[in-house]
């Protein structure tokens, strides 16, 4: 079976700004580096259009007013058709909060990236893949059931989780986060919920406050949670025994049967919004990792889902990074007898 790479085409059009961290060129990027990489993979990797989630699969994790709101903005930045701008003040973007927009493409982008992560999922739980890595724009963690914030409209690994669970297709879910900042949105829809589990590895003081190593869960889903924040400029060797340290302790505490990976790159050195130290080799490695846990406890069922990640060209060949230790290729390798030039 083949690894799946799975992108929206309205997902590079949604427009932040170019002043904005999240901007258009993030994506472009990456999808035209994971593109030439595809053409010595073609035998490991297919590429697919993400299609579109539904209201269903976004109210199984958000409020209807949630839902609505982010709805009502991207219908106020649309392009008036006689004049061909935007209708709201704000020239066509329209602001929820200081940090998160939406514009004229952002919906069909919201929709896309959550049905991307969606059909993913169900594509490898069905065994019609070995597992996949969604390019999803805009990201999701950060978004609340409540509220869109940090970036992200909708949450797009819990909605993932949430279909998997509707369907029948698994049960029990790890969530492995390694984004820069916590995903407090994430935590948020599942907290109270002991069917899934989260693990983070953040950078701590750091936004959006939330993720102390006490917040372990409520209620029935106490233990299901766990963060590790970590402090600005620790070595890439000791992110990495941290790491694995953590993913020791999810796998003792819960036996998965499928694995989502919250794929931010925000942890690399150079990164404009993160204080970290590491490189796109060690998100290969951070994957084998956690292929080995889902080889061990659901038959290798795992899928990876774009997150943050604001210094396009090393963000894109950490993607690259991820893809080829997905399709079981090494960083250096030349995985077709031919070369490609």
């Amino acid at each position: 079976m083949k690894t799946g790479f799975f992108l929206h085409p309205e997902s590079a059009l949604h427009d932040t700004g170019w002043n904005h961290p999240e901007h258009q060129g993030r994506l472009r990027y990456l999808a035209s580096t994971v593109g030439k990489d595809l053409l010595v993979l073609h035998e490991r990797v297919d590429q697919f259009e993400s299609p579109s989630a539904t209201d269903e699969d976004l109210l199984r994790v958000h409020s209807p007013a949630h839902v609505e709101g982010v709805r009502e903005a991207w219908l106020r930045a649309r392009p008036d058709s006689e004049t061909g701008r935007g209708e709201g003040s704000g020239g066509g973007i329209q602001s929820l909060d200081p940090d998160t927009k939406v514009s004229a493409h952002s919906w069909q982008a919201a929709l896309g990236s959550a049905g991307g992560a969606i059909e993913a999922v169900r594509k490898v739980a069905s065994g019609e893949l070995a597992n996949a890595f969604v390019a999803t724009r805009p990201p999701g963690h950060h978004a609340t059931p409540s509220h869109p914030m940090g970036f992200c409209l909708f949450n797009n690994v819990a909605v993932a989780a949430r279909a998997l669970q509707a369907d029948g297709l698994a049960e029990r879910i790890l969530i492995v986060d390694w984004d820069v900042h916590h995903g407090n949105g994430t935590q948020d829809v599942f907290y109270s919920d002991p069917s899934v589990y989260f693990m983070s590895l953040h950078q701590s003081p750091f936004y959006p406050g939330t993720g102390a190593a006490h917040e372990r869960g409520a209620g029935e889903g106490e233990g299901t949670t766990l963060n590790v924040p970590l402090p600005a400029g620790l070595s890439r060797s000791e992110w990495a025994g941290h790491f694995e340290s953590a993913l020791d302790r999810a796998r003792a505490e819960f036996d998965p049967n499928f694995v989502l990976i919250s794929a931010g790159f925000d942890a690399l050195a150079q990164d404009p919004l993160g204080g970290m130290l590491l490189e796109p080799e060690d998100f290969h490695g951070f994957t084998r990792q956690v292929m080995d846990v889902a080889d061990e406890a659901c038959s290798g069922r795992v899928v990876a889902v774009l997150e943050g990640g604001y210094h396009p060209k090393r963000t894109a060949l950490a993607a690259v990074a991820v893809i080829r230790a997905l399709a079981g290729v090494e960083l250096d390798a030349t995985p077709t007898p031919f070369a490609v030039g």
